[in-house]
């Protein structure tokens, strides 16, 4: 058996994420067999707490909120990572959520919906709320569509609640329409849902909102409800705790900060919509999202809608570049992959609950798009 390992954890029980964060250490724990965690329970913006200056253990995992808490860990002088921002624990490894591969999923999540307007809301107080912005901008820029981007440059101030949201109501009022929002956290995506109200502003029909983590207390909350991606929080936990693991066995660190793609947008109804302004089109995206599943064919789009094959053809590339079929293909996929993350249907069952008339045709199709047969992805996704 190998030898017991003391690891502190220093990582926020207040927020949804430090709380998936914890469960992918456990779950690493677990595995091991050789690790004894010590946690109390704390905010983000915690101070050092009282028994670290005596912590005789032999190793720490932290989301550093202040210098003091920064401070206080590479006091320790034993192995640490870091799971909030590299810039605040710069000499230790880095793992968090690939931010990059965030705002790629909201992009595609809004032009899958036919969006062509676009707006990110975000806070300068942190450097990855900044960076989740200035990202969801360039890829935009990328794919050829402008940005309205607005930016607070303080935390929130709640004395400042009604000037605040009066200040964002107006930007909401100035936005194209039909827009889709990037919030950079789920507590902005609910700010500006408020927001949208004030300014008398159809959610999601003419703007649509995507926040980040997936906090499903504040999701709900919101009015309407908030969808949001989840920031894969359980596995970035265990892949921490598996660097610290090598650390305190006297292995090299990473030489890079390590980040993994977040899982893709749970759609609740602030993005649940067709944004085409065509309502042949709209007409036929709407069928396709809610009946792909159910064995729709492109047949079935012409009798419901009496519209000509060779119109939904046209109509669909122009609105969202892809043939009907390969839509209805995207959608079933989409399910497939919720599916698989979120239940233990095996791959035959997910194969008929996602529209496919044939297991082995949907682990061809799934392979084409993933890169791996839908048994092994599921296995091994972030």
């Amino acid at each position: 058996m190998a030898a017991r390992r003391d690891v502190a954890l220093l990582i926020e029980t207040s927020r949804s994420y430090g709380r998936a964060l914890l469960r992918g250490v456990k779950r690493f724990a677990a595995e091991s067999d050789s690790w004894s965690v010590f946690a109390d329970l704390r905010s983000l913006d915690s101070p050092p707490p009282p028994w670290l200056g005596d912590w005789d253990g032999d190793g720490v995992l932290t989301r550093t909120g202040n210098a003091a808490m920064s401070r206080a860990v590479r006091r320790l002088r034993m192995p640490h990572v870091e799971l909030r921002s590299a810039r605040h624990n710069p000499d230790a490894p880095f793992v968090g959520v690939d931010n990059a591969a965030l705002v790629r999923g909201v992009v595609t999540h809004f032009l899958d919906r036919g969006f062509r307007n676009f707006g990110v809301y975000a806070l300068r107080s942190e450097d990855y709320f900044a960076e989740r912005s200035d990202r969801f901008v360039r890829e935009l820029s990328d794919r050829g569509f402008a940005c309205e981007v607005l930016q607070q440059g303080r935390r929130e101030r709640p004395a400042e609640w009604a000037s605040q949201q009066r200040r964002l109501a107006e930007w909401v009022r100035s936005l194209p329409t039909p827009c889709g929002v990037l919030a950079c956290t789920d507590r902005l995506g609910f700010w500006l849902l408020d927001a949208c109200r004030r300014a008398g502003v159809g959610v999601p029909e003419e703007v649509a909102v995507v926040g980040v983590e997936n906090d499903e207390t504040l999701c709900d909350l919101a009015d309407p409800p908030l969808s949001s991606v989840p920031l894969g929080g359980e596995a970035v936990g265990h892949r921490a705790a598996g660097v610290l693991s090598r650390l305190m066995s006297g292995r090299a660190a990473p030489k890079r900060s390590i980040l993994l793609p977040p899982p893709p947008v749970v759609e609740r109804r602030s993005s649940s919509t067709v944004a085409v302004e065509d309502p042949d089109a709209a007409a036929v995206l709407r069928l396709i999202r809610d009946r792909a599943t159910g064995g729709l064919c492109v047949g079935d789009l012409v009798a419901a809608t009496g519209v000509s094959r060779s119109r939904i053809e046209r109509l669909l590339k122009e609105a969202v570049g892809r043939t009907p079929g390969a839509e209805i293909a995207r959608v079933r996929l989409e399910a497939a992959r919720r599916l698989l993350r979120e239940t233990d249907l095996s791959v035959a069952e997910v194969a008929s609950r996602s529209g496919f008339p044939h297991p082995q045709h949907f682990s061809e199709a799934f392979k084409k798009a993933e890169g791996v047969p839908p048994g092994r992805w599921r296995r091994v996704r972030p």
